[in-house]
């Protein structure tokens, strides 16, 4: 079994979030939208909306560090499914209903669940190039023991 690592699952969840916030920028045109929206959301202000808009990256890039070595398929497809059903399971279908944009946020734009889908492929990053790396160098290190 392996063991996380967590340094590098916290580092990647940070970056995966700052290029989040880059794509969503490209798109939207506003810089740290998602944190306004937490902040104004839930009545606790901007900054507070920062934190959490930047936990959530870190957690989720630590829910796949954990669970990558058991999904199936290539290395840099992983990453790709996981956010995929992220994005479907938690944003098209819980956050962005709740948030009054209805189901994958198409009330508000037809292209908003294109937006979300692409800005989670570029959280994906991280994953695909840097964390990954640890699970396909595996092989390697368990022949190198035996």
């Amino acid at each position: 079994m392996n063991k996380l690592n967590w340094k590098k699952a916290i580092i990647a969840g940070i970056i995966g979030t700052i290029l989040f916030d880059i794509v969503g920028f490209l798109f939207t045109g506003q810089w740290w939208d998602i944190p306004g929206l937490l902040g104004q959301k839930t009545g606790l202000g901007f900054v507070y909306g920062i934190f959490g808009h930047y936990g959530n990256g870190i957690l989720l890039a630590i829910l796949y560090t954990a669970i990558a070595p058991h999904l199936w398929g290539p290395y840099w497809v992983r990453p790709l499914i996981f956010v995929t059903a992220e994005t479907i399971a938690l944003v098209w279908l819980f956050m962005l209903p709740l948030l009054g944009a209805g189901v994958a946020g198409i009330n508000q734009s037809p292209m908003t669940p294109v937006v979300t889908l692409l800005r989670h492929f570029a959280f994906a990053l991280p994953l695909i190039f840097w964390v990954n790396q640890e699970f396909i160098n595996l092989p390697k290190q368990a022949k190198a023991a035996a």
